[in-house]
C-alpha cells in the first residue's frame, strides 16, 4: 500500500491509559501509522483516500493472557472428555474455530497455556505474518519437579508454572513443587517469561521470592504481595471471571453455567455453601484489584477461556467489564486489555497505537461510553491499515 490513506475516528483512544480524543486522522501507509491529528485538517483532502468512521470509536486490538485453545468450554461434561481424548483432526478443528473466535471479537494475541505441539502447525498459514492471531505458548503447565527432571523445560515461548492449585481445582492432580525447587527452575531459565499460577497469600510470597515475571489468579494474596508487585514490576493476572463465572454455576454444583448472555440448565444438586463462597472469592479479588489499582500494580487481562463456560474472545470484554466494576476508568482498563499484555508476550505488531506503531485496530460503532460492550459488537477491523480478510461484521454468520 504506497500511497497515504487516512483513517478518521470520531473517538479514538490509543491504549496508553490516554484520555479519549475526539475527531482524530491515522494517517497509513505501508501497514504503518505516520501521522496522527484532528479531522478538521483534512477538510481539502480527496474523499476517496479516507475511510470514514466519524460514527464510531477506535481502539488498540484485545490480548488474553490466558486462554486455552485446544479446550472446550463447553458446560456439557461429555462434550469436554470427547473433545479432550479426540485424535488430533479434531482437535485441529477445534483449535481453529476457537482461533476465529477470537479475531470475531476483536481478540488478536494470546497467552496460551497449554501444549499445541501439532495444533500450531497444522494451522501454520494463519500463524505466519498478517495472520488472524498472534500466539504465545507455554506447552504443558508445569505442576510437579519430575516436570524438569530431563533438564528440558517443558515451556514454549513462556513458561507457566502451577505453584498453587487452579482457582476450581479441587485436589492437586500431581504434588507440589518445593520453594527451594521453584526458585531452582525459575534461576535455570531466566530471561525468558514466566508466568506463576499462584493462590493465596503464602503462594504468591514464595513465587515473588523466587523471581517470577507475573501472577495469575493471586486469589487473597493480600496487601503486602500486592505492594511487592507494584515495587518490582511483577505483571497480574487477576483472571476475576473465573470466580464470577464459579458463582453464576454454583446455583446446582457447577451443572448450570452461564454464558453471560444464556444460561445453560442440566439437572443437579446445588452444593451447600458453594455460593456463599464464591461471592466471598468474587468480592475478594474485586477488592484486590481496586488497590492493585491505587498501588500501581501492572495488571493485564487475562479469561481463562476454555474453562467450564468462558468462551473464547468474548469473555474478554466479560472480564474488562469486572475491570470497570474495580474501579479502573475506561481508558486504563483498554490498557489492560491491550498495552501490557502485548509487551509481556513481545506481541511487536499489537499494544498501544501511536506513530511508528502498526495500524492494527478495532473499530466499534457508537460512542465510547457504549464501551467495553459494543467490544462484542465490532463495526470493522484493520490489519496493517486494511481491512481484515478473515473479519465478519456478524460473526454468528459468518462462523455457522
Amino acid at each position: 500500500m504506497d500511497e497515504t490513506r487516512f483513517i478518521v475516528a470520531g473517538s479514538f483512544i490509543d491504549g496508553s491509559g490516554a484520555e479519549v480524543r475526539r475527531n482524530v486522522f491515522l494517517a497509513v501507509k505501508n501497514g504503518m501509522i505516520t501521522a496522527m491529528g484532528s479531522a478538521s485538517d483534512l477538510r481539502c483532502l480527496d474523499r476517496a483516500l479516507i475511510d470514514d468512521f466519524s460514527h464510531c470509536t477506535v481502539v488498540p486490538p484485545l490480548i488474553d493472557c490466558s486462554v486455552s485453545l485446544s479446550r472446550s468450554p463447553s458446560v456439557d461434561m461429555r462434550m469436554r472428555v470427547f473433545c479432550e481424548e479426540s485424535g488430533v483432526e479434531q482437535k485441529a478443528a477445534l483449535f481453529g474455530r476457537h482461533v476465529r473466535y477470537c479475531h470475531a471479537h476483536g481478540v488478536l494475541g494470546v497467552g496460551d497455556s497449554g501444549d499445541l505441539t501439532g495444533l500450531m502447525a497444522q494451522y501454520q498459514p494463519e500463524m505466519a505474518p498478517g495472520s488472524i492471531l498472534a500466539i504465545r505458548t507455554s506447552g504443558r503447565l508445569c505442576r510437579s519437579k519430575q516436570d524438569f527432571a530431563a533438564g528440558t523445560p517443558p515451556g514454549g515461548d513462556f513458561l507457566k508454572i502451577g505453584y498453587s492449585d487452579d482457582i476450581e481445582t479441587e485436589k492437586a492432580p500431581l504434588p507440589r513443587l518445593s520453594h527451594e525447587d521453584l526458585r531452582c527452575i525459575l534461576l535455570r531459565h531466566r530471561g525468558g517469561k514466566k508466568i506463576v499460577v499462584a493462590n493465596g497469600r503464602q503462594a504468591v510470597a514464595e513465587a515473588l521470592a523466587a523471581g517470577c515475571d507475573a501472577i495469575e489468579q493471586g486469589y487473597f494474596m493480600g496487601e503486602d504481595n500486592l505492594r511487592r508487585m507494584a515495587t518490582e514490576n511483577v505483571l497480574w493476572i487477576p483472571s476475576v471471571l473465573r470466580a464470577k463465572n464459579a458463582l453464576d454455576s454454583s446455583g446446582s454444583g457447577g451443572d448450570v453455567c452461564c454464558r453471560f448472555s444464556q444460561r445453560y440448565v442440566a439437572p443437579g444438586k446445588p452444593v451447600p455453601g458453594a455460593e456463599i463462597y464464591w461471592k466471598k472469592m468474587l468480592a475478594g479479588q474485586l477488592a484486590q484489584l481496586r488497590l492493585a489499582k491505587a498501588l500501581g500494580v501492572k495488571t493485564a487481562v487475562g479469561t481463562g477461556a476454555g474453562s467450564t463456560g468462558i468462551l473464547h474472545g468474548e469473555a474478554v470484554v466479560e472480564e474488562m467489564k469486572l475491570f470497570v466494576k474495580a474501579g479502573y476508568s475506561l481508558e486504563e482498563t483498554i490498557r489492560c486489555a491491550t498495552k501490557h499484555g502485548a509487551r509481556f508476550f513481545g506481541f511487536e505488531t499489537l499494544g498501544a497505537l501511536a506513530v511508528g506503531r502498526h495500524a492494527t485496530f478495532l473499530i466499534t460503532r457508537g460512542t465510547p461510553h457504549q464501551l467495553p460492550r459494543k467490544l462484542s459488537y465490532l463495526e470493522g477491523i484493520y490489519i496493517d491499515g486494511a481491512p481484515s480478510g478473515a473479519y465478519r461484521k456478524n460473526p454468528v454468520k459468518a462462523l455457522s
